[in-house]
């Protein structure tokens, strides 16, 4: 048996019945009547608490409880409480017979109508609740909370020009910078534009949110692979070089197709010699891994041991040392082989079962990169894993 809702329930009929004895209490005070017995209503309402019937219970609570200015307040936290347990059913229901009431006034309208739109969304009637959080957009009490739900609604649905618009709108009713989040929206139009090979319509969006967003990370990556796949190579390698200066923590996204590009450009020593300087200013298990395969390549095995061994010493790292006992299962034999095996197991092990990608903002773990946060639900805070495990 549930506690919580006899308890819940005992409470609302009993505040119905005490509302309903109130109103009441002046006329029988003068008709020389008494309040001491109770209403049969508060009694049968009970006795739907106590059989779980909590539906009929709630019901004989909203025929008891007169919706007036006094009350209508516990309508609405009646309704909140339900759909914050997930019985979204029985809010909507609240909520709707709240506003159907010819005497509420115009403000406790457009709050049940804010409530009654959340209802909508939590039961993943999005279009229903479009319309309500549109009607509410007009309004001044509640246009800030309109536009914002409508932001949520467009993102969920993927209607990103429609996105866009209600973004640029939330920004000058309460002047919060969506810039970043609105250059996110190109980036996804843009990405529509590639799947479908709408070229021209994907380089638009880039350039759109380059344009509000210089920092715009995705739109710089969409624009390099864009560039390297019409053969564009020397634009390409400078556009994913431009990330070094938007944010490096990101550097691990592009340090391969970089080292790809030098590579068809016939530019190995440059493409060393920009490694050596990124490993040097920013460190990072990346393109020192890169580094090193060019050294083993133009070098030898011998002078890319020694450097990926040097470099440990001063940035101890899963990744390293996982490489270099791969160098080392190379040169062994018999048992010292068996046992550096038994240590790139582990050391696989580990790697494969740590987070590569973590929200600055929630904390989610992610083996991909997402630009849209799944958990916490924010743009742009899932970065590269940094430290032993990681970068």
């Amino acid at each position: 048996m549930d506690w919580t809702w006899i308890l819940i329930g005992s409470l609302v009929i009993f505040a119905g019945w005490y509302w309903w004895s109130a109103s009441r209490w002046h006329a029988d005070r003068q008709a020389g009547l008494s309040l001491r017995n109770i209403p049969p209503e508060y009694l049968k309402g009970l006795n739907y608490v106590l059989n779980e019937q909590q539906d009929k219970a709630i019901e004989i609570f909203i025929k008891m409880l007169e919706v007036d200015s006094d009350t209508v307040e516990t309508h609405l936290a009646l309704g909140h409480l339900f759909r914050r347990r997930g019985e979204t059913d029985r809010a909507i229901r609240i909520h709707q017979n709240l506003i159907a009431r010819p005497n509420l006034g115009e403000d406790e309208r457009l709050l049940a109508l804010l409530e009654l739109g959340m209802d909508y969304m939590s039961s993943g009637l999005l279009d229903r609740a479009e319309s309500l959080f549109k009607e509410l957009s007009a309004t001044r009490t509640y246009a800030i909370q309109a536009h914002q739900k409508l932001l949520e609604i467009y993102q969920q649905e993927k209607e990103w020009d429609k996105a866009i618009v209600i973004a640029q709108k939330l920004q000058s009713l309460n002047g919060q910078d969506l810039n970043a989040v609105i250059a996110q929206f190109y980036c996804e139009l843009a990405d529509q534009g590639q799947s479908a090979g709408n070229t021209a319509s994907a380089q638009q969006h880039i350039r759109k949110a380059l344009t509000i967003d210089p920092d715009c990370i995705r739109a710089s990556l969409l624009e390099g692979k864009s560039a390297r796949r019409e053969g564009k190579t020397g634009l390409a390698l400078k556009t994913f070089q431009r990330v070094e200066k938007q944010d490096p923590d990101y550097l691990p996204e592009v340090i391969a197709v970089i080292v790809a590009c030098y590579r068809d450009l016939g530019q190995i020593e440059d493409c060393m010699q920009y490694l050596r300087y990124i490993v040097s200013k920013y460190g990072g298990m990346t393109p020192l891994l890169h580094l090193t395969r060019l050294i083993e390549e133009t070098h030898g095995e011998k002078a890319a041991v020694t450097y990926i061994s040097q470099e440990l010493k001063r940035r101890p790292s899963v990744r390293g040392v996982d490489k270099l006992i791969e160098y080392a299962l190379a040169m062994a034999e018999g048992e010292i082989r068996d046992n550096l095996q038994t240590i790139k197991e582990m050391t696989g092990k580990l790697l494969s079962g740590s987070p590569v990608y973590k929200c600055e903002h929630c904390g989610f773990d992610a083996k991909l990169l997402h630009w849209h946060c799944p958990s916490c639900k924010q743009w742009s805070t899932i970065k590269p894993v940094l430290g032993v495990v990681g970068e």
